[in-house]
């Protein structure tokens, strides 16, 4: 059975500290550990592939090169999706949020992308035609809204956790994803005629 490396079984906080020190591999693993759930937020808020890729990648050196400003009080994928959610608002203004729809799916295990293949072109195509009415969706919430909503589904972060990122009281956090899921699935209701 092969040895699992430090990096992999230590923890975040001690990646950010070995990382502070100047250890290199520490700030690959913490790279590679949260490069996933980065693009996902990214690219829920975005939705083009292209602009979540700048946005993580632009969130991820942000959040590398400043390290000394991590102070703990939350979580260090918390403080990253704030960084990388900022990031995103940066290209998305930069870039205009043009709406994009491509032919790809999102590969859950593996955080990259792939074609939308399967046995079944009508389930493709049911699939896609969903896809493509969630990011519509999306896109009529307003930002703030989107943003919390965003970080709670594709993020994976708690009410608190969120509040802590956003400076914002947990009601609110409350308030705004239930008011996005409510809008979601009256537009996902209008869209697919549920």
């Amino acid at each position: 059975m092969p040895e699992a490396s430090i990096e992999t079984m230590a923890t975040d906080e001690d990646l950010v500290r070995l990382a502070r020190d100047g250890d290199s591999s520490a700030r690959e693993e913490l790279f590679r550990r949260h490069w996933d759930v980065a693009f996902k937020v990214a690219y829920r808020l975005l939705g083009k592939e292209q602009d979540a890729q700048d946005a993580t990648q632009d969130g991820m050196i942000k959040a590398l090169a400043h390290l000394h400003d991590f102070d703990g009080r939350s979580t260090f994928r918390t403080w990253l999706l704030k960084i990388v959610t900022n990031a995103a608002y940066d290209v998305g203004r930069r870039r205009k949020r043009q709406t994009f729809f491509g032919l790809a799916t999102i590969d859950s295990e593996n955080g990259g992308f792939e074609p939308a293949m399967d046995s079944d072109p009508a389930q493709n195509l049911r699939r896609e035609d969903l896809r493509k009415a969630l990011n519509a969706a999306l896109d009529k919430l307003p930002w703030k809204q989107r943003e919390t909503f965003v970080l709670f589904a594709e993020g994976g972060l708690s009410y608190l956790e969120i509040a802590s990122a956003q400076a914002i009281p947990i009601g609110t956090v409350m308030s705004r994803i239930s008011n996005a899921r409510i809008r979601l699935q009256s537009y996902l209701q209008g869209e697919e005629g549920l």
